[in-house]
């Protein structure tokens, strides 16, 4: 079975592929300061039964620290298993059409593989992370660049620190976009309002990619769920987007 690691600025996302099918997922807390030995505890109290049952891992890491211990993790307890850390010079297939590739996450980099593979056409991946992440995709699967936006926990974060009279609340739909109270104002302009910032950037990126066929626009990350209902241009959910470019990656890499 093939282990998928994607270690965001917030959460670990592990997937567990027995061939192309995804039969089991976990999440668990993003600690920088986390050792190798840890995350190995950690990652096989999660697994189980199938921490046995591991014969390839695909990983990747948005966090320098941990990434230093993931690598360490894996030399020292898969050492033999077949491995691929996803970072400048692996072989993607991914062209990036941007200023600076070695730039480009490599979460941006493998969910656009994953949206190609899906869809065959050009794309918009929207991630909803610790940021926003707008990105777009040509037709051919090249990657063109993006737009960052802060997310929305470190928005609510944020507005909680600095608005005394405001605190924080359920992120869940009001009565109305109208608020009738403070919880209810702070419900109406998160949500609201991040679902009109993404299908502002989204629509603003559909009209630079014209002419280039349809767009598919896909959403994905954690927070995918808050938003996606009220938003009018995303047509795809696909939760499990990073962790499926992950597998394709591993599969190009010890194709035969």
């Amino acid at each position: 079975m093939l282990l998928a690691i994607d270690v965001g600025n917030t959460n670990i996302v592990l997937g567990l592929y027995d061939g192309s099918e995804l039969v089991g997922n976990w999440r668990m807390r993003t600690d920088a300061q986390m050792t190798a030995d840890e995350l190995a505890l950690t990652m096989r109290g999660l697994l189980g039964e199938h921490a046995d049952a591991v014969t390839g891992i695909s990983a990747l890491s948005t966090v320098p620290a941990v990434l230093r211990e993931l690598r360490v993790m894996l030399s020292r307890y898969y050492r033999r298993v077949p491995k691929v850390v996803v970072e400048p010079g692996v072989r993607t297939g991914v062209p990036l059409l941007v200023d600076n590739p070695r730039e480009v996450g490599a979460d941006r980099l493998v969910n656009t593989l994953a949206a190609h593979h899906l869809h065959q056409t050009a794309c918009v991946v929207v991630d909803f992370g610790t940021s926003t992440n707008v990105d777009a995709i040509s037709s051919k699967g090249e990657f063109l660049g993006g737009a960052f936006a802060p997310g929305i926990e470190i928005s609510v974060d944020a507005l909680a620190d600095r608005a005394a009279a405001l605190r924080k609340v359920e992120l869940v739909p009001p009565r109305s976009v109208i608020g009738k109270n403070t919880v209810e104002c702070l419900q109406s302009g998160i949500l609201y309002g991040f679902a009109g910032q993404v299908d502002g950037l989204v629509r603003r990126i559909v009209k630079e990619l014209s002419g280039d066929g349809p767009v598919a626009v896909l959403a994905t990350g954690g927070l995918a769920p808050l938003v996606i209902s009220e938003s009018e241009t995303i047509t795809d959910h696909v939760p499990d987007l990073t962790l499926l470019g992950l597998r394709l990656v591993f599969e190009r890499q010890y194709a035969r």
